[in-house]
């Protein structure tokens, strides 16, 4: 059973890959997280983290950053064995905090998990009421 104190935070590494994979999968199946081949995650991997506990990582999410102005944060998950530990928070958290440190200066997350990413202090608008409006352009599932 995971806890913070066992859980660490650290940046993806190559053999982190197959195991990233294995963790969004269920995610993926109940359509709560986009699918990404093996080398998608490899393309990300410098901006992936992972939260790791006794080397197996539990947690993971990606950073992916579009400008000096805009990140997103995307592919969060913990296996469903960890949550409610507070591991999704922190890897929330180190993502805002990768933000700060490279001087972005918004980040988003485009989720059906409104309330958690509230706990973790985002909202639906921006100072200035800005509100991010999207169009669909594939076809429905």
């Amino acid at each position: 059973m995971a806890t913070k104190e066992l859980v660490s935070v650290r940046a993806a590494r190559a053999d982190d890959t197959p195991m990233i994979i294995d963790l969004i999968k269920p995610f993926v199946e109940e359509g709560t997280v986009l699918a990404r081949t093996m080398d998608e995650v490899d393309e990300l991997l410098p901006s992936f983290l992972v939260a790791e506990e006794d080397g197996i990582v539990i947690g993971c999410v990606v950073l992916e950053i579009y400008s000096p102005k805009l990140a997103e944060i995307r592919s969060l998950a913990v296996s469903r064995s960890a949550q409610g530990k507070g591991i999704g928070s922190r890897l929330v958290a180190a993502c805002v905090a990768r933000a700060h440190e490279r001087g972005i200066l918004e980040v988003m997350a485009i989720t059906s998990a409104d309330g958690f990413f509230q706990s973790c202090g985002f909202d639906y608008t921006l100072p200035g009421a800005k509100r991010a409006l999207f169009f669909m352009t594939r076809d429905k599932n």
